[in-house]
């Protein structure tokens, strides 16, 4: 059960998070905000090349998504 992460870039991020439901709240500078109704956390995704792991790991708990929904979506 326990998948190995896909990195992927900051813009790659955003649209899986946009599929989960997740919608563009607004950007400030190089980071893009993302609010869902019903979620506690804004997402703040930095539009890098290649998100850290830990920072993806950190994004997906927040946004309550495993890690094989995030490399299915």
């Amino acid at each position: 059960m326990n998948s190995k992460l896909k990195l992927c870039s900051g813009s790659e991020a955003v649209a899986k998070f946009q599929k989960a439901g997740w919608l563009i709240a607004r950007q400030k500078g190089s980071h893009i905000m993302l609010l869902k109704d019903g979620y506690l956390y804004t997402l703040a995704v930095p539009l890098h090349k290649e998100l850290g792991v830990g920072l993806l790991r950190k994004l997906l708990q927040q946004a309550q998504i495993s890690v094989e929904e995030f490399n299915k979506l």
